[in-house]
């Protein structure tokens, strides 16, 4: 169901108290639901039919939504070690506006994607917040470790790069299951953002609106790269531009 912006949409800033101890208490529980019900190990080989029906309907998804919303969690490894974790909320509108309203580990930043110039506006928290950068989206110091920009951070994108995973650019077996109404889909494919580079994907779809819930990273022999976990996905109407524009006030 779609959310009326001016009326309905939670605010951008930091999570409140209470909000907090509610995603604190609800955080493992989802954790749980999304991993640990289902053992990778245990998926079954897909056939195609069932590829081309998750295709099907995770393309006529994407092209539904236009404007959109998600708690958005991201777990980044090194050599198999979790070395970082953010947390942020995520709010897009096509054909291209990004805005991410930080959460941890650097509360009270903003980061708004394209400014008038097609840079990132990037307004930090705190007592610093008078002060506005203006980056180019390939600035390695926005760029994540799995080289990818904020200009390729929406679910639209997610969901083409996760069907040429499992078409023209997969390297592996395709596996899945259905479960506590969600896919899980398991392929070894080209790397969504690295060239020369071959990841084993682990993506968990919610069935309700065929929209990508969780992306695992990982080596071909299963050494975690990068966690991305999406909660309270919930599409938006009625976003203005300004939104997306911090010089000069929100």
């Amino acid at each position: 169901m779609a959310m009326n912006f001016a009326g309905d949409m939670p605010n951008p800033s930091p999570l409140s108290g209470a909000s907090k101890r509610i995603l604190a208490a609800i955080g493992p529980l989802i954790l749980l639901v999304s991993s640990a019900t289902v053992l990778w190990a245990g998926l079954s080989p897909a056939s195609r039919a069932e590829v081309a029906g998750l295709v099907h309907r995770m393309e006529a998804a994407q092209a539904l939504v236009g404007e959109y919303q998600a708690e958005t969690e991201v777990h980044e490894y090194r050599e198999g070690r979790l070395v970082e974790t953010k947390q942020f909320l995520y709010t897009f509108k096509k054909p291209n506006h990004v805005r991410i309203d930080m959460e941890s580990p650097y509360p009270g930043m903003i980061l708004a994607y394209p400014d008038e110039e097609g840079k990132v506006a990037v307004k930090p928290g705190g007592w610093v917040g008078f002060l506005k950068l203006h980056l180019s989206p390939d600035s390695a110091l926005l760029r994540s470790s799995a080289g990818q920009r904020i200009s390729q951070t929406d679910q639209g994108l997610l969901i083409r790069n996760i069907v040429h995973s499992l078409t023209d650019r997969r390297r592996g077996e395709i596996r899945m299951a259905d479960e506590e109404g969600r896919v899980f889909i398991e392929v070894l494919a080209d790397d969504h953002f690295l060239d020369g580079v071959v990841t084993l994907y682990r993506i968990a779809v919610d069935k309700a609106r065929w929209l990508t819930v969780e992306v695992e990273e990982l080596t071909p022999d299963g050494v975690p790269k990068r966690k991305v976990i999406f909660r309270n996905v919930r599409t938006l109407r009625g976003v203005p531009d300004s939104f997306f524009r911090i010089d000069g006030g929100e």
